[in-house]
């Protein structure tokens, strides 16, 4: 893989990766014009999670700080009168929201047969369709609920919503804030939200991928650690970008630009399959 393929693919990652677009589509797409997979495939998708995992503790530094001491809340420590925090209660709905997505992700490992839903086909489908979806859940109605109002209930469905991100397409980031919308919640809030229950997910996904990659065999991995480094680079600078790009803007608009987008991306897939044979 050359350096130019390596570059491009780190910047789609970390630019579609927290944006309601799939990153997934976009990576999987972009891999099969370069003939890029198996482990170098694999390679390349470590390194950018961890660039773009990175990226969002570094913008949301202060809830990233409250959920790991929260988090130690919920086995009892540093409770005040027995009571969770804001922090603590932020832990617990991030982790009654990833179980859904663990287990969806383990059933596309063990049951054979699923890699037809990396089709173009499907990437199409679920682009159009979950960008319609997100277009409904925002312009619903005004919804300003905040991270406060959320009960257990609001964690867990968007952790189901969360578990059909394992279908290329959808977007992880996508369906979430389509889920919270839904809910109630106001615009920055579902994408705060959003990506930070899809963190633990995104990290285990990386940690899985390198422990793979460590127990290749000689040889199957032609992409040097050096080309791995500057794949996690690129993926966290352009990852940060995006996240400040998108609370900004959906601080002034709605989802829109990103429903037109996907929209029109599918309808180009589709049209791109005969020609170019995605």
């Amino acid at each position: 893989m050359s350096l130019l393929q390596l570059v491009i693919i780190s910047i789609v990652q970390g630019i579609s990766e927290w944006l309601p677009i799939s990153s997934s589509a976009h990576v999987l797409l972009t891999a099969n014009i370069f003939g890029v997979s198996g482990e170098d495939e694999l390679m390349v998708n470590a390194m950018a999670h961890l660039g773009t995992l990175f990226a969002l503790f570094a913008f949301f530094w202060r809830d990233t700080g409250r959920v790991v001491k929260g988090s130690f809340e919920l086995v009892g420590i540093g409770r005040d009168n027995g009571r969770l925090t804001d922090g603590g209660k932020l832990a617990l709905l991030i982790l009654v929201a990833t179980p859904p997505a663990l287990l969806a992700g383990l059933a596309h490992e063990l049951v054979p047969g699923l890699d037809v839903l990396r089709s173009a086909y499907v990437i199409a489908g679920t682009t159009i369709v979950f960008g319609l979806l997100l277009w409904w859940a925002d312009v619903k109605g005004p919804r300003y609920r905040t991270e406060a109002d959320m009960t257990l209930r609001d964690g867990i469905l968007i952790g189901l919503a969360q578990a059909l991100a394992m279908i290329p397409g959808v977007s992880r980031s996508g369906v979430t804030m389509t889920a919270a919308r839904a809910l109630g919640l106001s615009r920055t809030e579902a994408a705060r939200f959003g990506m930070l229950c899809g963190a633990p997910v995104l990290l285990i996904a990386g940690s899985y991928a390198c422990l793979k990659l460590a127990t290749a065999d000689a040889g199957e991995v032609t992409v040097p650690l050096s080309d791995g480094l500057i794949v996690a680079g690129l993926s966290f600078v352009t990852a940060f970008a995006s996240i400040w790009a998108l609370m900004a803007l959906l601080n002034r608009m709605s989802f829109l630009p990103f429903v037109i987008y996907r929209v029109l991306l599918g309808i180009a897939i589709l049209a791109a399959i005969p020609l170019i044979g995605l």
